[in-house]
């Protein structure tokens, strides 16, 4: 499929995009209030920048990181990326198959066993049953979770749930991955089988995003990166650099922290 705008070779480009959030004055505790101040029309918003005019381009192969401090705008422009959200100004195009890991067990049910998560997850990525039942022995083996499939999710632990996820999204390999920080999960052998994964599918082609805190990890692997700080791009290119960026911009908090005490 062609996307106007994207050049050979581009995956991912976001053109001066920014996302607005609108956040309730004072806390609602139910919907049933909610509705009734909504319809006196006593419902008071404030506005909330979450990106701010971000453009980055991204072509195919690269390992891509995002890294800033909580609330700095990551993740809001993980989910753009992968669909689920719309910008509130500017354009988002992106080119092919997304698979997204937004977040530990996100699309599971805690009350459904990890057997029929691995077919609703597949179905929210939009495989059919019969795609799943081909999928499910090499997902399960991969997870090495076959001990704990039949038993709910909720008696999982969260590296579990992550690694059920993973394999899911990964057991086909997508035009673009999406990882936000569940790498740091599970143990060292299993974090090791998900970077081994991670490094054949850029070997094939495949665009990864990347969000971690652990600088080491996103300098092991990335190509390029960008610090984002309050919805704005720092500083986009070199991994090193980045790092960097990210450092100088914590250093400075942390002064001015203790210059305000």
């Amino acid at each position: 499929m062609h996307l106007t705008g994207l050049r050979p070779g581009e995956v991912i480009r976001l053109e001066n995009v920014s996302v607005r959030y609108r956040i309730p004055h004072e806390r609602i505790g139910t919907f049933k209030e909610y509705a009734i101040r909504w319809m006196q029309r006593k419902v008071h918003y404030e506005s909330f920048l979450a990106l701010k005019a971000v453009s980055l381009s991204v072509d195919s192969g690269e390992v891509f990181g995002l890294i800033g401090r909580n609330g700095a705008g990551k993740s809001t422009l993980l989910k753009l990326v992968a669909r689920v959200l719309p910008p509130t100004e500017g354009r988002v195009l992106v080119r092919g198959q997304v698979a997204p890991l937004l977040e530990i067990g996100a699309g599971f049910h805690a009350d459904l066993t990890g057997r029929e998560n691995v077919f609703l997850n597949g179905s929210l990525l939009g495989f059919s049953y019969r795609q799943m039942v081909e999928k499910f022995e090499r997902i399960v083996d991969f997870a090495e979770l076959w001990e704990f499939i039949d038993a709910p999710l909720r008696t999982y632990s969260s590296g579990m749930i992550a690694r059920l996820g993973f394999a899911v999204a990964t057991d086909t390999q997508p035009d673009v991955l999406i990882v936000d920080e569940v790498l740091g999960v599970g143990d060292e052998a299993f974090q090791k089988k998900c970077a081994e994964r991670i490094a054949s599918f850029r070997e094939q082609g495949t665009t990864i995003l990347l969000v971690s805190h652990d600088m080491d990890t996103v300098m092991k692997m990335c190509t390029r990166a960008a610090h984002l700080e309050r919805g704005v791009i720092r500083y986009i290119g070199n991994v090193q650099e980045a790092v960097e960026s990210y450092r100088r911009e914590q250093t400075a908090l942390e002064e001015n922290k203790l210059i305000a005490e």
